[in-house]
């Protein structure tokens, strides 16, 4: 097969992945004729986590389909919000998302975390044992063939990481549901149950407990339940809009 010229046009949304030069309208590109849309679609920079459909011509095709001379291809980002059939909804985040996993099991969501640089290779294979979706600012990781699902996470701070995270995916939230350091489910506990968990002041200024029934850690309304309140109010205020 000889190679090929086509003219390839990606969304707006999937501009930050592509050099300068193409995200602006349809630009040329030479293909080698037998690479699939894609493999040219990732050599490009566009991990496929984050492509919904490739139209050709007008027409939707498949990752398999192989580019002819004088094709016409978009690029589309994922709809939202995006299902991921096969397994429940639940995630695994890389080392460098701590705080968008401690948010994400706030609001109930199950969430698995790695805190130490396992190597992608472990992380690609978890998510495909654990059918998980992989969340990661990698874009090599997210190009791994073992792995089940994933998403790119696009924003730096946390506020910005949830808010895109819940849009996406659309989770069912259950807030105060679990355990925020280790995403174990959380039961309601008394102060004796506890009591060995506590210090002093805490024991003498609170009543209401709760308690991981995975590692035992003890939760209360302490100094922060503010600052924990205004997340989930407004992840909540956000699924109601």
């Amino acid at each position: 097969m000889r190679a090929a010229e086509i003219h390839i046009e990606v969304a707006p949304e999937l501009a930050l992945f592509v050099p300068h030069g193409r995200r602006a309208g349809a630009t040329l590109l030479a293909t080698d004729g037998v690479s699939t849309l894609g493999h040219v679609v990732e050599s490009l920079g566009i991990p496929l986590t984050e492509v919904g459909a490739l139209v050709v011509d007008g027409h939707e095709v498949a990752v398999s389909h192989i580019p002819a001379h004088g094709e016409s291809v978009t690029v589309r980002p994922v709809e939202r919000p995006q299902r991921v059939p096969g397994a429940p909804l639940r995630f695994l985040l890389d080392v460098h998302l701590g705080t968008l996993a401690r948010r994400l099991r706030l609001l109930g969501v199950d969430t698995a975390y790695e805190s130490t640089d396992i190597g992608d290779p472990a992380l690609a294979t978890r998510s495909a044992t654990e059918q998980r979706v992989l969340l990661s600012r990698d874009r090599g990781l997210l190009r791994r063939r073992e792995l089940w699902a994933g998403a790119y996470v696009y924003s730096t701070h946390p506020e910005e990481q949830l808010a895109d995270v819940l849009a996406r995916f659309a989770p069912d939230l259950h807030p105060w549901t679990r355990c925020t350091a280790c995403n174990g489910l959380l039961k309601p506990a008394t102060k004796e149950q506890v009591a060995d968990r506590l210090e002093g002041g805490t024991q003498k200024s609170y009543d209401v407990f709760a308690q991981c029934d995975a590692c035992g850690r003890a939760y209360w309304k302490g100094a922060h339940h503010e600052q924990l309140e205004a997340i989930v109010r407004e992840a909540l205020r956000g699924r109601a809009g």
